[in-house]
């Protein structure tokens, strides 16, 4: 199986500007296909931008909507996979969303006119299919909490080029169970857009290769970058190895940077790194105890 070279686009685009942000999405589809990559990912919210106030319900798309489509057709031009952040409007009026919660279930959502509002990431494929699509679990600051609702699935995964490929979302991949979660789904790559901010540098330097060593997997974290409202993103997106090095990694401006994903060299980490084989799994039920705090 050869290696899936990897884009990582560290941008804030166009924020507010859905249109501007499909032109910057292009052109970068343009420079990573032209330099071999077969996946384009794109940070935390890119279809939109990220600090959008109450611009959240107007621009909030179901996951088929008109933004999937210019994407996907993107991704068909340019013959390479596509992971990009967005608010996803889901109606739940009607009974379970999809994440196979009903009405009332959950607390702190956010809902408009019959609609929960999600941030979402979505992975559309070489062939313009939608792969996967996934909500935030643990949202992150007052902004988030007023307009988004949290994920119920922590583990999304899809199949692409020969790897088993997972979504999470920036704060997301703090909580070290989440991740441990992946591991133990068998995830190969895991694709995280972010809004990092300052001054939590520290997760995207330090926190990101810690994740992919400890679990054995890639970590793909791709940040926005530059001021956005009272936001100042840091950049510092990466391509952490089950070795715990940044294979590739941007500086604090906007960047394209690649690099491989190599199945064989994840066999072969492994073979020869014992956590997951290691663990003793009946020490660790105090973790999802209910009435544990």
């Amino acid at each position: 199986m050869p290696p899936l070279r990897t884009a990582l686009l560290q941008s804030s685009g166009r924020p507010g500007s859905v249109a501007g942000n499909l032109k910057v999405l292009d052109e970068a589809a343009t420079r990573a296909a032209d330099a071999g990559a077969g996946l384009l990912v794109c940070p935390e919210m890119f279809l939109t931008g990220y600090a959008l106030g109450d611009q959240v319900p107007l621009l909030a798309e179901p996951a088929d909507g008109p933004g999937a489509e210019a994407v996907a057709e993107i991704a068909v031009r340019h013959g390479l996979a596509v992971l990009y952040g967005y608010p996803e409007r889901d109606s739940w009026e009607d009974g379970p969303g999809r994440d196979g919660e009903r009405d009332g279930e959950r607390r702190g959502e956010r809902e408009c006119d019959g609609e929960r509002i999600y941030n979402a990431a979505q992975l559309i494929g070489p062939d313009g299919t939608r792969l996967a699509n996934y909500r935030k679990t643990h949202l992150f600051g007052g902004f988030e909490r007023e307009w988004f609702t949290p994920g119920e699935r922590p583990v999304v995964q899809a199949e692409l080029a020969g790897l088993r490929i997972g979504i999470m979302i920036c704060y997301d991949v703090e909580f070290p169970e989440n991740v441990r979660s992946h591991a133990l789904a068998g995830t190969d790559l895991l694709l995280v857009p972010t809004a990092q901010m300052h001054p939590f540098q520290f997760v995207a330097e330090s926190v990101v290769p810690v994740r992919a060593f400890e679990n054995q997997m890639y970590v793909a974290y791709v940040n926005r970058t530059g001021q956005e409202g009272e936001f100042e993103f840091v950049g510092l997106s990466c391509l952490a190895g089950p070795d715990g090095a940044a294979r590739a990694r941007a500086g604090r401006s906007e960047e394209l940077v690649l690099a491989e994903v190599d199945g064989e060299l994840l066999s072969a980490s492994r073979a020869a790194n014992p956590y997951l084989r290691d663990r003793r799994p009946g020490l660790y039920t105090s973790l999802v105890r209910a009435d544990h705090s």
